[in-house]
């Protein structure tokens, strides 16, 4: 777990971000295309954490990753690509 809260997970050609609260497991899948591209295809989040800004939290640890990692992110996932669109300042990291 690192000191935000949200556990990375890859294996294989999969991964996810997940994060935990109230007994609760909200997540941020991805596959692994190739090692500069990242597919974020689902974002999932349980009713009892919706409005509490998990699902974006995850959002921008993936894209802190994919600067320091040097990965772009192609935005599959209806959230992701929704809250792409509202920050001009990610557009550095999104393959579109």
């Amino acid at each position: 777990m690192s000191e935000d809260g949200i556990r990375l997970e890859i294996e294989g050609g999969r991964g996810r971000y997940v994060i935990e609260m109230n007994g609760e497991e909200a997540e941020l899948t991805f596959s692994v295309a190739s090692p500069t591209l990242r597919i974020a295809d689902h974002t999932g989040v349980p009713d009892a954490l919706r409005g509490t800004g998990v699902g974006r939290r995850l959002m921008e640890r993936m894209i802190d990753d994919a600067r320091h990692e040097g990965f772009k992110i192609f935005p599959l996932c209806p959230f992701v690509n929704a809250e792409r669109r509202k920050h001009p300042e990610w557009a550095d990291v999104f393959s579109v």
